[in-house]
């Protein structure tokens, strides 16, 4: 034994992750000791033992430690005992991956040597030469998961996953690139001639008297017959589907505020147009940025495609029916005024079709056409409410019904309407007025979390990519998708105010 006492390990020239138990045992001459532990340098503890019993000391944290002991025999003569050196280190390295997704052409292995890959440790350093990956084969098409692992000499590892996207040959690329710029230019070539043809009438009209071809068709009309027509081949195919037929019903209602589509069923075909188009627009970026197309990038501008007529027809029939309600007012107001200067109802219906455009007027000026046909004063405001499905209208036909069934004061009645119609609509604003800052903040918070994928994309287009090309970040999207709609659905359910 070492005078004055031994470690049970006097040192440790190699670092290990686990937890350490160093023992100090006394020499039988020592009556009492104490040992001082430091750790990277610092004083960690101190401990004073009066009696000559091992001491157990335990080393669990990451770091450098040093173990120094005072021992004193029965003559109080002191004894010096250090350790050497005792290494834990639990901490794992940093492993550096430039690229968690790439794509690359099939049995091309240059793409992999572009990736950039460097490992550091709190201990060992530079440790990139002990950087391995896992096997992966290049000549299977379809997304394959590469792992680069590095491990420290303590033996702490760690793993990072690049999504490899291994997509056709370069052959089958170039000739899809070749086939769309072929395709680009066959759409270009007979656009550049209708601008020279332009051109050259625009020279020409300044030494023509009168023009000669009357009969001809525009370029415009010739892209909206073909649009049709490929509409029509649409509609051929989902006629016969009962689903499709009833989904194409609730777009009836949109049909006076477009001049595209005569029925529902012209709007359902123009969507499913409308998609394969914006298929066809990523389709060609993606050959122009000589890429294979993915799924995400096929599905996504489908749905995109498929819902933006909704949003548009939307908005176009809430300004209408906004227009429709004020013009409507402005009818009554007119049919009152007419009232009370001793005209009939005829004649108020002739005045307000005279005097107002847009639907109200032409509403007014065909029930004006079918009085003179002999049709009656409640059946025409009857198949008036059926046309323009006011709630208002309705509370005038039947107002009308019951004066011309029962009598009376028609002045006093139309008074009323106006009255009420004009409070409701002032009511309305106020409504409007008060709930406008709501609503902005409403809005904002819906559209955050788009803008927010959108910058993160464009600082960093891979950082999204785990949601698409792992299991766990599908599930995690398709619950965010969720809770998103759920979120929407609650808040405009609140925020809705019907007067």
């Amino acid at each position: 034994m070492i005078e004055g006492g031994n470690f049970s390990i006097n040192s440790q020239t190699k670092p290990t992750n686990q937890d350490m138990t160093v023992v100090f045992s006394p020499s039988i001459n020592t009556v009492k000791y104490s040992y001082t532990v430091y750790k990277d340098g610092k004083v960690l503890n101190t401990a004073e033992i009066i009696n000559n019993k091992p001491s157990n000391i335990y080393f669990d944290e990451t770091g450098s430690y040093h173990i120094s002991v005072t021992s004193y025999d029965i003559n109080g003569k002191p004894f010096v005992n250090n350790s050497g050196m005792y290494i834990i280190d639990k901490q794992a390295p940093i492993l550096n991956v430039s690229d968690t997704y790439i794509e690359t052409f099939k049995g091309d292995d240059n793409t992999l040597a572009g990736v950039e890959v460097s490992a550091t440790d709190n201990h060992d350093g530079d440790i990139t030469s002990n950087i391995t990956s896992s096997e992966i084969d290049l000549s299977h098409i379809g997304v394959q998961k590469l792992t680069y692992t590095v491990s420290d000499m303590a033996g702490n590892t760690t793993s990072k996953t690049v999504n490899v996207n291994v997509v056709g040959s370069f052959s089958n690329m170039l000739l899809l690139q070749i086939s769309v710029v072929v395709l680009l230019l066959l759409l270009v070539i007979p656009i550049i001639r209708v601008w020279k043809t332009f051109k050259l009438d625009k020279r020409l009209d300044a030494f023509t008297i009168d023009t000669t071809r009357v009969d001809t068709t525009s370029v415009f009309d010739r892209l909206f017959d073909f649009y049709h027509k490929l509409i029509d081949k649409i509609i051929k195919l989902f006629k016969g589907s009962v689903f499709v037929s009833k989904y194409a019903k609730k777009f009836d209602k949109y049909v006076p505020v477009n001049v595209l589509h005569n029925s529902g069923m012209e709007i359902f075909a123009g969507k499913i147009l409308l998609s394969f188009i914006f298929v066809f627009i990523a389709i060609v970026q993606a050959a122009i940025r000589f890429k294979m197309i993915t799924i995400y990038e096929i599905v996504l501008p489908l749905i995109i495609g498929f819902f933006v007529f909704d949003i548009i027809y939307f908005i176009k029939y809430k300004m209408f029916r906004g227009r429709l309600e004020n013009d409507f007012l402005s009818a009554i107001i007119i049919m009152n005024n007419a009232f009370k200067s001793g005209r009939s109802i005829s004649q108020a219906i002739d005045l307000v079709g005279n005097e107002m455009d847009g639907k109200i007027g032409r509403e007014f000026r065909k029930m004006s056409l079918e009085l003179s046909y002999g049709l009656g004063i409640d059946v025409i405001f009857k198949r008036f409410a059926e046309r323009v499905k006011l709630e208002e209208v309705n509370y005038l036909t039947a107002s009308l019904t019951i004066l011309n069934k029962t009598g009376g004061n028609i002045v006093q009645v139309f008074g009323a309407i106006e009255k009420t119609l004009f409070n409701k609509k002032k009511l309305r604003l106020e409504l409007k007025s008060l709930t406008g800052s709501s609503k902005i903040i409403v809005y904002v918070l819906f559209a955050v979390p788009f803008f927010f994928v959108l910058f993160i994309s464009v600082i960093n287009p891979n950082y999204f990519m785990p949601f698409i090309t792992t299991d766990l970040g599908k599930m995690l999207l398709g619950f965010m998708l969720i809770y998103y709609a759920i979120f929407i659905i609650c808040v405009r359910k609140i925020m809705k105010v019907v007067i």
